[in-house]
């Protein structure tokens, strides 16, 4: 469970990586904590980036159909032009943004900015996928969350492809990718 620091006094920025792979509940926490923040009555900008289209073209919606508005966006420096004056940014898919994206980050939170970002730290064949890694080493707070396997029921941190080809990024829900141990992943 991930506790919110307290600094008493001065608004310090900071960045929290929510990873794991499909079906762990990135999402889903991610919108948990952002809906707290609004509870505090923090001003919260949301962003996706614009090619997520699964659930909603402008919300945020986990696997379990929870959804929280958000502004979709083609690039990562977009965020810091529309993210004036606000204490929280929450940042989903985030693997899916340009290299930029872990800069992005910083620059918000030195501006005393809490930045929640959540995404795959891993592509379907097991590999860091995008810019996470990048993001990881940045961030302040990590949360990895597991999946369960469909296979052995152990936990899952693959996001495994039902069909092995095609590109990197090939957008799906459980019609083409389950999770999967990595024992479960090489079968």
């Amino acid at each position: 469970m991930f506790i919110e620091p307290n600094f008493g006094g001065g608004r310090r920025g900071w960045i929290e990586v929510i990873c794991g792979s499909m079906f762990s509940g990135k999402t889903e926490e991610l919108i948990r904590r952002l809906k707290r923040v609004k509870i505090a009555n923090l001003k919260v900008e949301i962003f996706k980036p614009a090619i997520d289209v699964r659930y909603d073209a402008e919300k945020i919606v986990s696997h379990d159909t929870n959804a929280i508005q958000s502004t979709p966006v083609e690039s990562s420096q977009t965020i810091l032009l529309l993210a004036q004056d606000v204490d929280v940014v929450g940042i989903d898919e985030a693997q899916f943004f340009d290299a930029e994206i872990g800069n992005v980050c910083e620059l918000l939170a030195m501006k005393g900015v809490r930045v929640i970002v959540a995404g795959l730290d891993m592509d379907y064949l097991g590999k860091p996928f995008g810019q996470m890694p990048s993001l990881l080493a940045k961030a302040d707070y990590i949360t990895k969350l597991h999946a369960i396997c469909v296979k052995c029921g152990n936990i899952a941190n693959i996001s495994y492809r039902k069909e092995a080809k095609g590109p990197q990024v090939l957008l799906g829900e459980k019609d083409i990718y389950e999770p999967r141990c990595r024992h479960c992943a090489q079968e």
